[in-house]
């Protein structure tokens, strides 16, 4: 009867031990779990921001190369045109002499040299008019200087003219949603526009 009444308590205690022992570890486990979890939650952010920054600078990049390229073409052009100026000067310091035949030649390259100038000269003018400029300030100017409302299509063209790279698949498209966003434009028909920022102080 002793030995039965003792055994019990010790029954009872080591089946109290083990409950707790395994409450325990069902705790931790689901401590480590939600620890667990958290750190995939954090990695996942990161790893959603580093994408994110990854891809801004390779937007970054792929503009400042765009740029390099056609700085390089103006360069390029410029130093083209600095070389006809030099030889423009030097035909020109000849015009004191007496004219000859072969004179007369060289008059004539005189000219050529000149339409090559003048030729050059517009396209480095022309061709870098709005480098550097956002499509909205660019567009800005050129219905300013029209005076007249234009289509999209019709900017775009002009845009690439004055050496603005447009991107993106559908460049008339973005034009017109970048012009509508604008208070310096009003739409005047499908995909067309004109400058209104001087009716605007107006008022």
């Amino acid at each position: 009867m002793i030995s039965r009444q003792i055994k019990k308590p010790i029954e009872f205690f080591l089946l109290t031990c083990f409950k707790a022992d395994v409450k325990k570890q069902t705790h931790l486990r689901s401590v480590a779990l939600e620890e667990l979890k958290d750190i995939i939650v954090g990695l996942d952010q990161r790893i959603s921001v580093y994408k994110s920054r990854l891809q801004d600078l390779q937007k970054k990049r792929e503009r400042i190369d765009d740029e390099i390229a056609t700085i390089k073409k103006y360069l390029e052009l410029a130093e083209t045109l600095y070389r006809v100026e030099v030889d423009k000067a030097k035909l020109a310091s000849l015009s004191s002499q007496i004219v000859t035949d072969t004179d007369k030649d060289k008059s004539g390259r005189s000219a050529s040299v000149v339409d090559v100038t003048d030729q050059s000269r517009e396209i480095l003018l022309g061709r870098s008019k709005y480098v550097g400029m956002n499509v909205s300030e660019a567009a800005f100017h050129i219905l300013r200087d029209a005076r007249t409302a234009m289509h999209a299509k019709e900017i775009c063209h002009r845009l690439i003219e004055g050496g603005l790279r447009i991107k993106g698949k559908t460049p008339v498209t973005s034009i017109a949603t970048s012009l509508k966003r604008d208070r310096r434009f009003k739409k005047v028909a499908p995909n067309t526009f004109e400058a209104v920022e001087e009716k605007l102080q107006a008022v």
